[in-house]
């Protein structure tokens, strides 16, 4: 493994330039009990995570809720106190560099040396990861073109903007072929066409057979490409599995109810799945039909006097990460 800029790591794989072959059914991230206390606080308590290889796993969660912890004991940047991971097919601690030699990490922020040039960068990474010379241009060039930086290959990244020079970032940390990729919240200060761009990339990767570990801020985006979500609150795991299957754990559909009063909120408050006090909404669950719509107006409001207004939607991981952490309460 080699360390690009500041906190990049990739794999190094020699000189050859085979892509990593997954065999069907199995693993390519598999953790058992993971946990980690530091100091007084246990930021895990009891991980489990198994992620199939070829696909893509969105780990989701507030603040402190022990993402980046997971992230780097998968990594091989720090131990658990208990528990054992195993990262393409190898174990985390006790085949460290066998784990390395096949992953790769991308940070929050793209870490590229401002003063080489794209293909400099690619080059030199290449170079890092055992690639003969011919090689390393080979495979620069070949990255440079998968990631529409090939008009821009002798610009130094200083002149790139956030975009391109998160794309050059990631291409960098594909130079070695990882059979497993983390991705730390890729897309933070991306506009709206580069945030595109980048889950196209995605996409790619995981059509390739690579696996990559998401976390993100955007819960669309792990809507719009995780085959997985898993929800983490408190260092365990709240929640785990498909998006579709999380909304339905929600609510399939909700109505949300604004009332004319706070005596009127807070008596209905708690048969509520989502909760916004300043505006007096809540939210309920509903199948989304018209006929259980009207059946719960008339149960929750019978006299027609507590719901101002009222309107139907349906679920998103915006509910799921709200309930399951109880961030909205």
């Amino acid at each position: 493994m080699t360390t690009h800029a500041s906190g990049h790591l990739s794999g190094a794989t020699g000189t050859g330039t085979a892509t990593a072959v997954h065999p069907t059914g199995t693993l390519g991230i598999h953790a058992t009990g993971l946990t980690k206390t530091y100091g007084d606080v246990r930021v895990l308590d009891g991980i489990d995570l198994a992620v199939p290889s070829g696909s893509v796993l969105a780990l989701l969660g507030p603040n402190g809720a022990g993402k980046t912890t997971t992230v780097r004991i998968l990594a091989t940047l720090t131990a658990p106190d208990a528990g054992t991971a195993r990262v393409a097919g190898h174990h985390t601690v006790t085949e460290r560099a066998l784990v390395r030699e096949r992953i790769s990490l991308t940070g929050q922020f793209a870490a590229v040396d401002d003063l080489q040039t794209g293909a400099e960068t690619l080059r030199m990474m290449g170079r890092l990861c055992g690639l003969a010379p011919r090689a390393a241009r080979a495979r620069a060039d070949e990255l440079l073109d998968r990631f529409g930086l090939t008009d821009a290959a002798a610009r130094t990244a200083k002149t790139y903007s956030g975009g391109m020079r998160r794309r050059l970032d990631l291409a960098a940390s594909l130079v070695s072929r990882p059979e497993v990729i983390f991705l730390d919240e890729p897309t933070t200060g991306l506009d709206p066409r580069s945030r595109q761009d980048l889950w196209e990339l995605v996409r790619e990767l995981r059509a390739d057979g690579t696996t990559v570990l998401l976390t993100t801020q955007y819960l669309e985006e792990a809507d719009r490409l995780a085959d997985r979500v898993a929800v983490l609150a408190d260092g365990r795991i709240a929640a785990e599995g498909t998006p579709a299957e999380l909304k339905a754990r929600v609510a399939g559909h909700r109505l949300d109810l604004t009332l004319t009063t706070r005596a009127a909120y807070e008596a209905l408050a708690p048969r509520a799945v989502h909760l916004a006090p300043d505006d007096l909404t809540l939210g309920v669950t509903t199948d989304g039909s018209a006929a259980h719509v009207r059946a719960l107006l008339d149960e929750l409001d019978p006299d027609r006097t507590a719901v101002d207004r009222f309107a139907v939607r349906t679920a998103t991981l915006d509910d799921v990460f709200l309930t399951l952490t109880g961030a909205d309460r």
